[in-house]
């Protein structure tokens, strides 16, 4: 079958969890992991004559989310009900914003192919979390879990943009780094902090109009995320080109086997019968706010990439490495006030020390190593007192945990390379000596056995020949013979 006939059209709604220490409207704590119903109040559970309190540091996470994503800030904004039953909402509608929400437009840039492109976002809004069902830890029973009842929520909403499951997977990677980099949420899809629903369509490449759309619910994972579109775009297709009508519903995922199936007609927007909350008065924000949170924020990341290539020289790849996580990022740019080797930074970031932090499963916040020590073996590698090897696999591991002095710690080990021509040139004869077939090898055309020659020299040594030293002695030997 020919899928290029038809062009996918994908818009993405991603709920984040906001990580305040209390919920939207109420003091309830705001933990996950808490035993079911132990953070819940009169408010929570809709007492009669209780009314809600706005989180204020709730509106500031929205607000460094819209800043982020490069949206405009509303400076009316009010809530609304949005009334539909279901039995994990307590009051039975859940506060939301509707006409007016606080992020409006903006756009996150995503690259897929290396290729640059903007996500444009109809809005942001708050709202409130319901509760949790629980249908399998009793038989026969729905338990209820009103912990997450009230928690607070930004919705992404983004235009019907995207084309492709991979730019949805790019997407949703983007945001999920921009909520743990402005610190606003941990984004894990795992526990809930961070969850999709994906509205999806197929019609004609090169037509205008819009498809009739599906959309999938109860996508834990970003890859899940991807395998579902994938999935929903291929049974698209399959229903069109057999002469079969496309239905608006929604839809799962069943991660056993990577489908989707339906699980109620689509509701429409007026079948929530949205009206202004009486109890929670308009708010507003005026610009002195916006600019004091701006000023609070650290860089972002698509923006310290491009200060990574253009002002450290880094290549694309290295920056892009370096900004997947804020705190490698900052980590790199701390080093370079005690380094300008801004590429051996990059390199000693990239290789050893990510791998240190991913076998101890911490990130760069905690890692022990402080960027002036970092600093300090790389000033014995640009010295060429030491080689890459040798301050990766034997100089880093004697100092990641206590920091200390890296060129005492590199002398005491015996692992100052020797650059010494004269002791240097007795290892390189010691090797051509007990090496003559070799050499006549190399002398007949086969220069790539200089490599050899190093390595025995390096054993010879114990590591401490100095390599660059090494290898244009062995050539002038080699070739005065």
């Amino acid at each position: 079958m020919d899928y290029s006939k038809y062009e996918p059209v994908i818009g993405l709604e991603v709920h984040v969890q906001l990580q305040t220490k209390s919920k939207l409207f109420s003091s309830d704590a705001n933990q996950f992991g808490r035993k079911p119903n132990t953070q819940v109040n009169a408010i929570t559970l809709a007492h009669p004559g209780t009314l809600p309190k706005m989180n204020k540091k709730a509106v500031e996470y929205a607000v460094k989310m819209g800043i982020a994503c490069n949206c405009r800030i509303e400076s009316l904004n009010c809530f609304a009900r949005k009334n539909y039953f279901y039995p994990d909402l307590p009051k039975g509608y859940q506060i939301s914003q509707h006409t007016t929400p606080i992020c409006v437009g903006g756009y996150i840039t995503i690259s897929v192919n290396g290729n640059e492109k903007q996500i444009h976002l109809n809005r942001i809004h708050l709202e409130e979390d319901a509760g949790k069902s629980i249908h399998d830890a009793v038989d026969g029973f729905t338990c209820l879990d009103y912990n997450r009842a009230g928690t607070p929520l930004i919705e992404i909403v983004t235009e019907p943009c995207i084309h492709s499951a991979e730019e949805a997977f790019q997407y949703l990677t983007e945001i999920r780094k921009l909520v743990r980099w402005i610190e606003i949420s941990d984004g894990n899809m795992e526990e809930g902090s961070l969850r999709c629903d994906a509205n999806i369509s197929i019609r004609p490449t090169g037509s205008s109009e819009l498809g009739t759309k599906v959309e999938v619910k109860n996508l834990n994972s970003i890859r899940n995320v991807k395998k579902a579109i994938e999935y929903e775009i291929e049974r698209m297709i399959n229903l069109v080109e057999s002469g079969q009508i496309i239905t608006q519903q929604t839809r799962s995922f069943d991660a056993t086997n990577d489908t989707t199936f339906a699980i109620r007609e689509k509701e429409e927007a007026n079948d929530y019968r949205y009206f202004p909350d009486p109890d929670l008065v308009p708010f507003f924000i005026n610009q002195s706010y916006i600019d004091d949170i701006k000023k609070s924020m650290p860089a972002l990341p698509h923006a310290l990439k491009s200060t990574f290539q253009t002002h450290y020289g880094l290549s694309a790849y290295d920056a892009h490495q370096l900004c997947e996580d804020k705190h490698t990022a900052f980590y790199f740019i701390a080093t370079t006030n005690y380094s300008h080797n801004y590429k051996a930074i990059a390199n000693f970031i990239l290789g050893p020390l990510k791998q240190h932090v991913n076998e101890l499963g911490i990130d760069f916040e905690k890692i022990s190593l402080l960027p002036q020590t970092l600093a300090g073996i790389i000033a014995l590698i640009d010295d060429g007192k030491i080689n890459f090897s040798t301050a990766a696999n034997k100089l880093l591991p004697a100092i990641i945990n206590n920091n200390d002095n890296p060129a005492i710690t590199a002398e005491k080990l015996n692992l100052i390379q020797v650059s010494n021509e004269d002791a240097i040139s007795t290892w390189v004869q010691q090797v051509i000596n007990a090496m003559p077939d070799k050499v006549n090898e190399y002398k007949k055309g086969k220069k790539g056995l200089i490599g050899l020659f190093v390595g025995e020299v390096k054993k010879i040594s114990k590591g401490k020949a100095d390599p660059k030293l090494t290898t244009s002695t062995l050539e002038k030997i080699l070739n005065e013979q």
